[in-house]
């Protein structure tokens, strides 16, 4: 081979390389959506060697920590350090003279060809400004190994930058399944990726008591751990004497101090959940006097047999007493020492203390219940729990703290400054707001992450259904009179079905983006058709980061409807535009050469089975979905 035979060999070979990692720089794909965003001429591409300046602060360690990471020991560049800003290849500066747009955790990022550059007042805006640099960077930045043969290249840009609200929020259960420290800890890096700022951690429930309390050391030997079971929770079998009761774990202090630290130093604060009365059977199972059926029934933690009757609505019948009893003075005394040890942990200043789904039906047959109502005039449990809920709060707020509660507590008539997490829908939320109250929006209607995602053929079997385009109309102000009082907004994950850390991912993954949007971006700036195209370039990175996600926005949306001489039509659409579905009746698997839905189909007279698949430009996206048509006529029934 010849000199130019070489060269050209060499230049193709490159070009090649690079073409397979090529990144489209017209494509900016930052979630949450920035508050202002142009895109400029020519683009940054990463020099072997990066000089860094940055404010000599502690609080800014870890941002540079993050740099250090994903550009030097991924991207591969030397990073050193200056004082002087003019030999700065890329720059964090905290302001001297306050921005008052930017407040406490805005950002402006610029990148011109020669450098880049991150202002904030504050160290979490520069945080936040490195989330979304890292953002435009090609998805393999998201790894955590030594990546070659990419050219480094990111489009100039002039971003301004900072949240819609202050609360932007995600809940994890980690009381239904309990989930290791260092799996919190991922949890906490994969939310600050999309500029989430606050954790809140349900530690209690029917089904694990999950921090130590050093007064009461039977909350964790007992309460934290269960017989183990598998399959749909709330249907298993009620636990045997037998059974070994090893399945659960808990957090020391020292743990939470470690938890609490490490997210502080990624701008998030951890709130607590300490929830009472109801779902508090594994607190009475460990001391039964708190109850107000001691020594009736011996009961186990909840290992996911079923323990209440729903079929009347709310508050449900329980089958078993798993609440704290208003009328037993020794409840309080209980809590003085719980939420002591609680506030002396945690530095946020909320502490939530549950008050949701509390069953009535064992306070109703208490004869010291009665005694109670008589004592404080009180005319029904709804009044009883409004008793108690004062009385919690009355402790919380000697502890230095204030108090959050889900919106039930609103039926008890709290004082002004009470909080409240509005879960069923926003009524309540609005309610709160118009009385004066600081409310956090955490609708189950646009919120709930535990729902199904898609179809019920394909996805794990819960009892409601949310999808990623209804998570993105997710507002918290909408319909308040005085936006004042709404503090943000969350997004909850409960984990009854949820066994472990992977399939948690798939849940939180989109709908948690759109969360994020939903609490930062501004109202005018939220767009569904730019973000299902980010989500789509996220699922990349994710892919990168070995994040598991949901690919249900691909899947179709089956209605189903009867007709005439017991007929059954099916109509399929898509949740994003450009999908084409295929299907089939015969039990094949359908594909680009099976007939394409055009117009709602009747199933024939003897399928057993619609398979449904989705493809876009003869690629394959969603996933291949079986359901029987045994399933499609309960549907109607249902309806």
């Amino acid at each position: 081979m010849n000199y130019r035979s070489l060269t050209t060999f060499l230049n193709l070979f490159i070009f090649a390389t690079y073409s397979v990692c090529a990144q489209d720089l017209s494509r900016i794909s930052i979630i949450p959506e920035p508050v202002q965003l142009v895109r400029n001429e020519g683009s940054f591409v990463l020099p072997e060697e990066v000089v860094l300046k940055a404010p000599a602060s502690t609080e800014v360690n870890q941002t540079i920590i993050l740099l250090r990471k994903k550009i030097g020991e991924v991207a591969g560049s030397r990073i050193t350090t200056t004082n002087r800003e003019e030999q700065a290849t890329l720059r964090l500066i905290l302001n001297t003279i306050q921005d008052t747009l930017l407040k406490n955790e805005g950002y402006q990022l610029v990148v011109t060809p020669r450098n880049i550059s991150i202002r904030a007042n504050r160290p979490a805006g520069l945080f936040y400004g490195v989330q979304s640099l890292l953002q435009l960077f090609p998805k393999e930045i998201e790894g955590d190994k030594l990546v070659r043969n990419i050219r480094w290249q990111i489009p100039c840009v002039s971003v301004t930058d900072y949240p819609r609200f202050g609360w932007r929020g995600l809940m994890f259960d980690v009381s239904r399944h309990f989930f290791t420290k260092e799996e919190v800890k991922r949890y906490i890096d994969n939310m600050v990726k999309f500029k989430y700022n606050l954790l809140h951690l349900h530690l209690t429930d029917d089904e694990g008591w999950r921090i130590q309390i050093k007064s009461f050391p039977k909350l964790t030997e007992v309460g934290a751990w269960r017989v183990n079971k598998v399959g749909y929770f709330g249907t298993f079998s009620a636990p045997t004497a037998n059974e070994p009761k090893d399945y659960g774990g808990f957090y020391t202090q020292e743990d939470i101090r470690e938890l609490i630290q490490y997210a502080a130093e990624r701008y998030v604060n951890i709130m607590p959940e300490i929830d009472v009365p109801g779902h508090s059977l594994a607190t009475v199972v460990s001391y039964p006097e708190l109850s107000c059926t001691p020594g009736v029934e011996k009961y186990s933690v909840r290992s996911g047999e079923a323990i209440m009757d729903w079929s009347r609505g709310a508050p449900p019948i329980a089958l078993v007493d798993n609440t704290l009893c208003p009328a037993n003075e020794k409840v309080y005394e209980f809590l003085d020492k719980v939420i002591s040890e609680v506030a002396a942990l945690f530095p946020f200043e909320y502490i939530h203390m549950g008050g949701d789904e509390a069953p009535h039906n064992f306070w109703e047959k208490t004869p010291e219940i009665k005694q109670l109502m008589q004592q404080q005039g009180l005319k029904t449990m709804q009044e009883v729990q409004g008793y108690f809920t004062k009385r919690v709060e009355a402790i919380v707020q000697s502890k230095g703290k204030k108090f959050i509660g889900w919106d039930e507590i609103l039926d008890g008539g709290p004082s002004k400054s009470t909080a409240v997490m509005s879960w069923r829908g926003v009524e309540g939320g609005i309610k709160a707001a118009n009385a004066g109250h600081e409310v956090v929006m955490s609708p189950s209607t646009y919120a709930y992450l535990d729902y199904m995602q898609g179809d019920v053929s394909i996805e794990p079997r819960v009892y409601a259904s949310l999808r990623l385009n209804k998570a993105y109309q997710f507002d918290p102000a909408a319909d308040i009179s005085d936006p004042r009082f709404i503090k943000g907004g969350q997004a909850n994950l409960w984990t009854e079905q949820i066994y472990n850390t992977r399939h948690a991912e798939y849940m939180l993954w989109p709908r948690a983006l759109a969360i994020a949007e939903s609490v930062w971006t501004p109202l005018n700036k939220k767009n569904w058709t730019n973000f299902y195209t980010k989500v789509e370039e996220q699922f990349k990175r994710f892919e990168v980061a070995e994040i598991k996600y949901a690919p249900s926005m691909y899947d179709p949306i089956i209605s189903v409807s009867g007709g005439a001489n017991n007929s059954i039509t099916v109509e399929l659409t898509t949740e994003i535009p450009g999908l084409d579905i295929y299907y089939s009746f015969d039990n094949s698997f359908p594909d680009t050469f099976y007939p394409r839905y055009k117009a709602p189909i009747s199933i024939p007279k003897d399928a057993a089975n619609l398979k449904i698949v989705t493809y876009r430009d003869k690629k394959q996206v969603g996933r291949m979905i079986t359901a029987s048509v045994a399933d499609l006529k309960a549907r109607i029934r249902k309806r």
